[in-house]
């Protein structure tokens, strides 16, 4: 057997590893061929002494071409699983070798697909991924950085040292390794030096887990683990039509919706105390909620509230509570915040057992310009445009991602697909899809640049969009897909195939907007604005509307729901119950946003609590109550939901009443199931003698009504239902004469086994 020679090229791969340059590790470093026989060169910075024990023999490596470059000449291929047994520092341990695994993870097919933006499963090849090679148990690293000089692994095994695991740079931009002994939990980052000589510590795109803020680094995490036992939910969900079904959402903000004292008990996991996480410095003494004590405490005030869904405001890992999760770093992963990626599952397996949906906040429009995120990532604008006039949102802060780059696409698209099959999610909603559609969104004149067809349209978000619906829908069937669309966007609930966006709901904005104008106003001027209650019947059809009374108009001196409302307290109250009782009866699906259920007073602050301690006073449990009855109430009634976007299911009876701000009309299911008639009185006097047509002679049940007593009202109404009489009006030769209570909602379903 030869002795290693000095050879001048390996001297000049020694120096670029010792000075982070080196972009083809594989190269010069493992078991290489050399003249008929075999070297194995080890890259260890700052060690004594190593041996390479193969075979059931040791031999003692030299230091033939670089100090760091241990090597030692072979009859035969070593294989990949000898080992390394390194002195550094007094200290001796053994490992296997990381260059000994030289084949590719990323197949040619893999990276084909994610070339042209088409890898739905893209995760499973990207990010850390614990995995077994030749029996040696690891972690496999692949990363995209296309226009890095080198890239290297930092974690703690290397003393996050980036000479000591520099990356191999395959085809397409990407770059893997595989790192005997890094386990589950380890923490780990890139170290990402540029062709401009800048070195960058970045946080995995791709990481499964991350670090609690202001902690920035990415964790090793397992996604194989979990056991879920919600294969019924998931089959009934993807083979019916979801806009048949009645959906009723709670918005909420996981930290903010109550927390513990920092000295309560918190959940342990296997036995094992974990640290509590602190709630914001505006909340001393206090902890957040962790998801199994979200379960416990969430899932079932929820359940009794009647909602059929809960959405998360985004709970993918950010750095800053104060962005209340829009501005993400951590696209797949679960805020560690307030647990693991697995307990998060367990939460929501825990919805599902309980006949809870849950949507999250998906943020494809900006991220943030964090030095551990996606910014400048390799020292270029990958994931965002370099012209700010098209890849900056300034008002916000933010960066706007590069829909026409195929890669970034794919990044987001399969982000998409992984949130609903590894988290088993039923929704999302997408947050200011407006800001994406338009390239002067937010921009005065000569701050944006024109499309192609010199538009304001961006066009590649278009695409994006279009793209992610289309995959969503082809994979999960029986998702939601709601956007948070501001303007008349065109057939953004219309299918991809038909030229929509792909969507199949959309937040109607105009519908809240002119609803809380109206109801901001002193009663006496609601007869001069009669159309802000009825123009959304207008357009209600034109899209698959969700209603929506959200976060964003409970902030920033907006005043909450109840404190919007003119009037004494007790009109206050009534009010709230009168706008909750026209959005239920309404076409659309429902979403109101934390604390609107029981009448919360102070505007929302994400550093606090709801304020639970007005639940112990009559009006607020009065509300909550109503918001119960409502749910319950909309979920027996297929007139309420089954056919809220065809015209059938609504018919005005009387729109024009604006003297006495009074509409009435009916709800109905064309498939001949039970119609309602519904009257709403927006003034706080009393109508004694109000008459509205109806269709069908007989006897009217009154089924809901907001002025019973136990919602706080003054329990006003007309003793349980009327009979109609031969008095024509409204087009019908048909009539009631009815009680309508100040400031209230009724609701009556003829009874034909009653009728005279």
């Amino acid at each position: 057997m030869t002795t290693s020679v000095a050879l001048d090229w390996v001297v000049q791969d020694g120096q670029r590893l010792a000075e982070c340059r080196h972009d083809h590790p594989f190269s010069v470093l493992g078991p290489q061929s050399h003249e008929g026989q075999w070297i194995v060169r080890i890259w260890m910075p700052e060690a004594s002494q190593v041996e390479l024990l193969c075979d059931g023999r040791t031999t003692a490596m030299t230091t033939t071409n670089h100090s760091w470059i241990f090597e030692a000449p072979l009859n035969q291929d070593p294989g990949r699983t000898y080992q390394l047994r390194v002195k550094r520092a007094g200290i001796e341990h053994e490992q296997h070798d990381p260059w000994a695994f030289q084949d590719e993870w990323m197949g040619e097919m893999d990276r084909h697909l994610f070339a042209e933006g088409n890898h739905h499963h893209i995760w499973q090849r990207m990010g850390a991924h614990l995995i077994e090679r030749d029996g040696v148990q690891g972690v496999m690293f692949c990363l995209w950085a296309p226009h890095a000089c080198s890239v290297a692994v930092l974690g703690d095994l290397n003393g996050w040292d980036g000479r000591h695991h520099p990356m191999q740079r395959r085809q397409g931009g990407l770059w893997e390794l595989f790192i005997p002994g890094f386990k589950e939990g380890t923490l780990y980052k890139y170290e990402i030096r540029t062709q401009d000589g800048h070195c960058y510590q970045k946080a995995d795109p791709y990481g499964f887990q991350h670090e609690v803020r202001p902690a920035k680094s990415s964790v090793v995490a397992r996604l194989d683990r979990y056991q879920w036992q919600d294969a019924q939910w998931l089959q009934q969900r993807d083979s019916r039509n979801a806009l048949d079904q009645p959906i009723s959402v709670y918005e909420m903000h996981l930290g903010s919706w109550i927390h513990a004292a920092a000295d309560e008990p918190y959940i342990e996991v296997d036995g094992t105390p974990r640290a509590p996480v602190p709630a914001a410095d505006m909340k001393p003494g206090a902890r957040l909620l962790t998801y199994p004590e979200l379960a416990d405490q969430l899932i079932p005030y929820v359940k009794d509230r009647g909602f059929t869904h809960i959405e998360l405001m985004p709970i993918s890992e950010h750095p800053f509570d104060g962005s209340w999760g829009y501005q993400v770093t951590g696209w797949y992963a679960p805020t560690s915040r307030f647990g693991s990626p697995d307990e998060f599952r367990a939460f929501v397996d825990r919805c599902h057992a309980e006949g809870l949906g849950v949507i999250i906040d998906w943020v494809p429009g900006h991220f943030p310009k964090d030095d551990h995120g996606l910014a400048f990532f390799d020292g270029t604008h990958l994931y965002e445009h370099s012209d700010p006039r098209i890849g900056e949102h300034k008002e916000w802060g933010t960066l706007i991602f590069n829909y026409s780059r195929n890669e970034v696409r794919n990044f987001l698209v399969a982000n998409l697909v992984y949130w609903f099959e590894q988290f088993h999610i039923d929704g999302i909603r997408v947050d200011a899809v407006a800001s994406m559609l338009y390239r002067d969104y937010l921009r005065p004149d000569g701050e944006w640049i024109a499309n192609e067809d010199g538009g304001r349209e961006n066009t590649e978000a278009v695409r994006f969009l279009q793209q992610a619906n289309h995959v969503l829908f082809q994979h999960f069937p029986g998702a939601l897909s709601i956007a948070e669309e501001s303007t008349t966007w065109p057939m953004v609930t219309q299918p991809t195939d038909m030229g929509g966006l792909g969507f199949n709901l959309k937040w109607n904005m105009g519908w809240m907007h002119d609803m809380l104008d109206y109801f901001e106003l002193d009663p006496w001027f609601r007869q001069f604005h009669q159309n802000n209650i009825t123009f959304s019947i207008w357009y209600t059809y034109t899209e698959n509307f969700m209603l929506a009374l959200s976060h964003d108009e409970v902030v920033h001196g907006k005043s909450n729901l109840l404190h919007k409302m003119p009037g004494d307290d007790w009109q206050k109250c009534a009010n709230v119950r009168a706008l909750l009782a026209y959005m239920w009866t309404h076409p659309g699906k429902k979403t109101i946003f934390m604390g609107m259920e029981f009448g919360q007073r102070s505007e929302w602050n994400v550093w606090g609590d709801l304020q639970w301690e007005l639940l112990t006073h009559d009006p607020h449990k009065g509300l909550q109550r109503l918001v119960d009855d409502l749910n319950t109430f909309y979920k027996a009634e297929p007139a309420l939901w089954k056919d809220d976007f065809d015209q059938y299911g609504f018919q005005w009876i009387d729109c024009n009443d604006n003297s006495h701000s009074v509409i009435s009309f009916m709800r109905r299911e064309s498939s001949g199931g039970t119609w309602l008639v519904v009257v709403a009185n927006f003034t706080p006097q009393t109508h004694s003698n109000y008459r509205i047509g109806v269709p069908i002679s007989g006897y009217y049940e009154e089924v809901f009504n907001t002025d019973s007593s136990c919602y706080g009202g003054r329990n006003l109404g007309n003793m349980g239902g009327k009979n109609t009489d031969g008095f024509n009006i409204h087009g019908y030769e048909q009539s009631l004469e009815l009680c309508l209570p100040a400031l209230s909602v009724l609701v009556f379903r003829h009874d034909p086994k009653r009728s005279l």
